[in-house]
């Protein structure tokens, strides 16, 4: 898709106006979407597939994305979930139907920081886009990158090589207090103490069994957890070998 690499920087100027990529095949609906962005400051860029959007996102940089998730040829949700892939921390905006509650509850899975159902006001739209870029500004969501493990902490969503993992909420919670401490030794206990944090009740025989499953999704991507006999696990760090794991679990 190359043609409709057109207007990527065609409006904007480094340094002035917030950057927004609008990915709506709505042509009315985009064009008045722009008009207004344009005259509240914003510089706009529109795309009207999801090809064309996920071009936009890899080679370009952006301030915040409105996507529709009803886009032809790649679904908004792909286009968001390729997005997330990539460890970015871009603030997304999703457009829904007014109907489309499983829509939503998906985008917001994938990590979406807010959505509007259609038909929707132009103000309210504009204060939306006004507090997602000001949170932007500020640092946006965390993600974690770890070898070829990718982790958002907002969205609650792992990624190997780009495949989303598909985890429970438990071993979410293992992954997460395990990635915090990446390298270093994590008792049973404290991973108990973390998943009650969750509203989670588990044992510590049960651990055994939720660090086994998440072992195995994590293995295909050669991302390991090691056993530190009668002490706890350790998330060996990317680059280091199982021959150095003494260490790193110290």
């Amino acid at each position: 898709m190359k043609h409709n690499a057109y207007h990527y920087g065609h409006y904007a100027i480094k340094g002035s106006a917030m950057r927004i990529l609008l990915a709506e095949d709505d042509s009315v609906l985009a064009d008045g979407l722009t008009r207004s962005l344009r005259q509240s400051g914003y510089a706009i860029d529109c795309v009207k597939n999801g090809p064309d959007a996920d071009t936009a996102l890899s080679t370009q940089e952006f301030d915040l994305l409105i996507l529709d998730l009803g886009l032809p040829k790649m679904s908004g949700l792909e286009v968001l979930r390729r997005l997330r892939a990539r460890a970015s921390l871009l603030p997304v905006l999703i457009l829904t139907a007014a109907d489309s509650i499983e829509q939503r509850v998906n985008g917001l899975d994938l990590g979406a920081d807010d959505y509007m159902a259609k038909p929707f006001a132009l103000s309210e739209l504009e204060a939306r886009v006004r507090a997602l870029t000001r949170r932007g500004a500020g640092g946006g969501p965390t993600v974690i990158r770890h070898g070829p493990l990718v982790y958002d902490q907002v969205g609650r969503s792992a990624y190997i090589n780009d495949q989303m993992l598909d985890l429970s909420a438990r071993e979410l919670g293992l992954l997460e207090i395990l990635l915090a401490r990446s390298g270093r030794l994590v008792s049973k206990e404290q991973l108990v103490d973390h998943l009650c944090e969750w509203g989670e009740e588990v044992s510590n025989n049960a651990i055994e069994v939720y660090v086994h499953r998440l072992r195995k999704k994590l293995e295909v991507g050669g991302v390991r957890i090691a056993t530190v006999r009668g002490l706890g696990y350790c998330l060996e760090k990317a680059a280091v070998a199982g021959a150095d794991l003494a260490t790193a679990a110290k």
